[in-house]
């Protein structure tokens, strides 16, 4: 994976390779070993002790390629690749951060073309939550089980790739 840090106009060769017995995320940078240890995740942020200094990072946007964060107040552009997913996944169920059973998600790339709920509105499982155009076809994506709307994560208009998250229920 390439990480790409915006002010430094400088790209880091980064290879994940595991965790550790501690469940340390161990990752090689330019060929130097590191370990990260998830502290929190929430669905915008998290924070992590990386070779044991702390780092809070900011997500500012996500899609299926890139992962814009602010990391100690510096803007980064992460270049992603299949198993960034999988890590984050991870480690949010080792830290006890969000999961899938809070986040609805496309199954589907398509963009926006209407959003049903508003931030704080109530819904059952089934109601739909947006309608994607995709392949000249509109597909809903709907709630997968009760509860309250606690952020919505898109606008209309806006182009979504499969599993972006749309809205988070809490």
């Amino acid at each position: 994976m390439e990480i790409k840090v915006d002010e430094i106009k400088q790209e880091f060769e980064v290879k994940i390779k595991g965790f550790d017995k501690h469940d340390n995320l161990v990752v090689e940078i330019n060929d130097t070993e590191h370990l990260i240890k998830i502290i929190d995740i929430k669905t915008d942020r998290f924070e992590f002790m990386f070779d044991n200094t702390y780092h809070e990072t900011k997500i500012s946007n996500s899609t299926s390629t890139e992962l814009k964060i602010i990391l100690d107040n510096m803007p980064m552009t992460l270049k992603k690749h299949s198993k960034l997913s999988e890590i984050i996944e991870k480690s949010s169920a080792l830290s006890g951060g969000a999961n899938s059973q809070n986040t609805i998600s496309s199954q589907i790339p398509g963009r926006v073309i209407s959003i049903s709920v508003n931030k704080g509105d109530i819904v059952k499982q089934g109601d739909n939550i947006v309608v994607l155009e995709s392949m000249k076809m509109q597909v809903a994506i709907k709630s997968h089980r009760d509860g309250n709307i606690r952020e919505l994560k898109v606008k209309e208009g806006q182009s979504i790739s499969r599993n972006d998250v749309v809205a988070i229920l809490e």
